[in-house]
């Protein structure tokens, strides 16, 4: 009994860390960050470039796959377009020390704008993109980003247009230190 209960201890204190659970003390400060979050989504920067992006992608984003975007370099003019164009420099200017990475994404789940490339190109079919083109607010579990290296749990909420209509999302990384 002892042993489980100290195996139940420890799991408790280090569960945070694995994305298991998040404390109600972080939680609280998560959805403080996804209210700005979603004034971020709601700025006409980001909602005119969604549209555009859904009405007439550019040609070089049409054909372009997850293969081929992992094969790009992040220097490449096609990648630092996105951190360049009226949806990036948003991006760029709302940055704080909590967000590790930002980007937001079309109707279909490819890239719009972001702080740093990305390690995928889509995300559509992951909750990531598909929860919030159905109007809700995606929260993952704490974890180590592949793009960014560190750890953070994303969050994601819709593009919306002006008759509320989900047109894309804006997934948002929040750094967290261990034992947070």
């Amino acid at each position: 009994m002892k042993t489980l209960s100290l195996v139940g201890l420890l799991l408790a204190l280090v569960g945070p860390v694995f994305g298991e659970n998040v404390s109600p003390a972080m939680q609280a400060r998560i959805d403080i960050r996804v209210m700005e979050i979603k004034a971020w989504a709601a700025d006409p920067v980001i909602v005119q470039a969604v549209a555009a992006h859904n009405l007439k992608p550019p040609a070089d984003h049409v054909a372009l796959t997850d293969a081929a975007w992992k094969a790009l370099p992040a220097t490449s003019p096609l990648v630092l377009s996105f951190t360049q164009n009226p949806a990036g420099v948003f991006l760029k200017s709302k940055q704080a020390v909590w967000a590790s990475e930002a980007f937001v994404s079309d109707a279909k789940g490819t890239k719009v704008a972001f702080l740093a490339k990305p390690t995928h190109w889509t995300h559509a079919g992951n909750p990531k993109h598909d929860e919030p083109m159905a109007g809700k607010v995606w929260q993952g579990k704490i974890e180590l980003d592949q793009s960014s290296g560190q750890n953070q749990i994303q969050v994601a909420v819709p593009v919306l247009d002006a008759a509320q209509k989900p047109i894309g999302s804006l997934v948002v990384g929040i750094a967290v230190e261990q034992g947070e």
